[in-house]
């Protein structure tokens, strides 16, 4: 597998250099390839061969970054568990998985009744980065997203689907060497922290990470300023979150400012880009099924750009994805038509983990250019231009009917925003007290009368898009993958 042998030779060939910058404190790439023997010998010695997937306690720290290159070159997975998510979630998850041990870098052991390897107490041993033999259908991780039953579901990616994705990112052209400078801001439970780590290994560059008790926002703020950082992938909230600087931001050595994770709007990234003015800003796009991500669109600066309801365009398929666009008899719709976006390709996830139920609903076959091509309904509704560029248009579960129609809360969203002068606000579909369909909307901001706003909406939208509450939140709630928790907004309207 090139993959891990990459890995291994970037390692070697930057021994000097940093690795890691963790709390301001620096790691070189010696000091990792140290601390990954060191925990290889002991999963050789206490894990089994049978054992493939390895829970790993997602510390902000040298040793869990190292764990995951010490299983890779063991030829196993790592399942990463939270320790601040509930306890049953996290058992619900050690149990699906197969987990037997657990890979630990806290100082006291947070699961006691598995077999856990506490990583920091590893003793010193020869440093050995020789990867075992892998195969491409072997695992690299499996990430557990939550699922509609209230029961996390895991998406299992293997090192094939991966060395896919990494190809595929390599061809979009981001010139990374080992003297860049690379963002880590995700939490180790979110599959974007693994091209953000990943690419900067394989490059010999160094990643800055966010320690765990500092507000993100404003730590990424500092770390890009007084480290200069040069590559950064983020979801779009932490812009709305870093808007009110945006006039103190003052970034020129930004090379690639990425988003992901959410739909990206088009004014805030117009202001952006005077933060980042030499920064090539991009808009990618991707489920964790299909690893990370797989579509992308360039912004271009001062020219125009495609948008639907303010949001930018997705762009098109990366290379080894293919993407369609389909109605519920899974034909594929015509240009301009919206339809829900499915896609194939060699990233594609082998299926859920153990759950044949969820696979048949969410994964599908279709003759497509001759041949019998598997497919992942994403969930997203989007349509495509006759250039091929894809447009979001929103979630399939984020429409609503409304007296019979079909409503995207995209659309209100949008032009509630436009009259509220970019004020970040999020529309919420909740059941009233006698079962029918409102439309609520949360507005980041102190209480203000809401009348002016709701005259204007009433000049954009037919009536039964008009918002009927409309609440206020000083601050978005954020989910552990800072993305805006819908879910808490929700509970406002119940």
């Amino acid at each position: 597998m090139d993959l891990i042998y990459n890995i291994q030779k970037s390692i070697q060939d930057n021994y000097d250099g940093n690795a890691f910058c963790i709390s301001n404190t620096y790691y070189t790439y010696k000091d990792f390839a140290q601390i990954i023997s060191n925990i290889r010998l002991v999963i050789q010695t206490s894990v089994k061969s049978s054992e493939i997937n390895v829970g790993l306690i997602t510390n902000d720290d040298i040793h869990t970054y190292a764990s995951i290159i010490a299983l890779w070159m063991e030829g196993k997975a790592y399942v990463p568990i939270h320790p601040d998510f509930p306890a049953s979630r996290n058992a619900m998850v050690i149990k699906q998985a197969d987990i037997s041990t657990i890979l630990d870098s806290s100082v006291d052991m947070i699961f006691s009744e598995y077999n856990t390897i506490l990583t920091k107490q590893c003793k010193i041993s020869e440093i050995n980065l020789n990867p075992n033999p892998i195969s491409e259908d072997d695992l690299g991780y499996i990430f557990f997203t939550s699922g509609t039953t209230g029961t996390p579901k895991g998406v299992p990616i293997t090192f094939g689907n991966l060395s896919s994705f990494i190809d595929a990112f390599w061809k979009l052209d981001y010139t990374i060497d080992n003297t860049d400078r690379c963002l880590q801001m995700f939490e180790l439970t979110f599959d974007l922290s693994v091209v953000s780590y990943l690419a900067p290994i394989l490059k010999g560059a160094c990643v800055y990470t966010i320690p765990k008790d500092e507000i993100k926002y404003s730590y990424i703020f500092e770390l890009m300023e007084d480290y200069n950082l040069t590559f950064a992938l983020m979801v779009p909230s932490i812009l709305h979150y870093l808007r009110p600087y945006f006039d103190e931001i003052d970034c020129p050595a930004m090379k690639y400012s990425l988003f992901c994770g959410e739909a990206l709007p088009l004014d805030v990234t117009e202001e952006w880009s005077a933060c980042v003015p030499n920064a090539t800003i991009a808009n990618v796009y991707g489920p964790t099924e299909c690893t990370i991500f797989c579509t992308d669109y360039t912004y271009k600066r001062g020219e125009h750009n495609k948008t639907h309801n303010g949001v930018l365009t997705i762009g098109k398929d990366m290379q080894n994805t293919l993407t369609i666009i389909v109605d519920e008899e899974n034909n594929e719709v015509i240009h301009g038509q919206s339809g829900e976006l499915c896609l194939s390709g060699e990233q594609l996830t082998p299926g859920y983990w153990k759950n044949e139920e969820k696979n048949k609903e969410t994964f599908f076959y279709k003759e497509y250019n001759g041949k019998n091509i598997r497919f992942y309904r994403t969930g997203d509704l989007c349509t495509v231009d006759k250039e091929g560029d894809i447009l979001y248009l929103g979630r399939v579960d984020f429409q609503a009917k409304v007296q019979g129609f079909r409503v995207e809360l995209s659309e209100i969203e949008f032009h509630a925003k436009t009259a509220l002068n970019k004020i970040n606000v999020v529309a919420i579909a909740f059941t009233n007290s006698i079962h029918n369909t409102e439309i609520g909307l949360v507005v980041e901001s102190p209480i203000f009368e809401t009348k002016e706003l709701l005259e204007d909406l009433k000049t954009k939208l037919p009536q039964y898009m008009i918002p009927t509450q409309i609440k206020f939140a000083e601050n978005f709630p954020l989910n552990t993958n800072g993305k805006i928790d819908r879910k808490k907004l929700k509970e406002l309207f119940s």
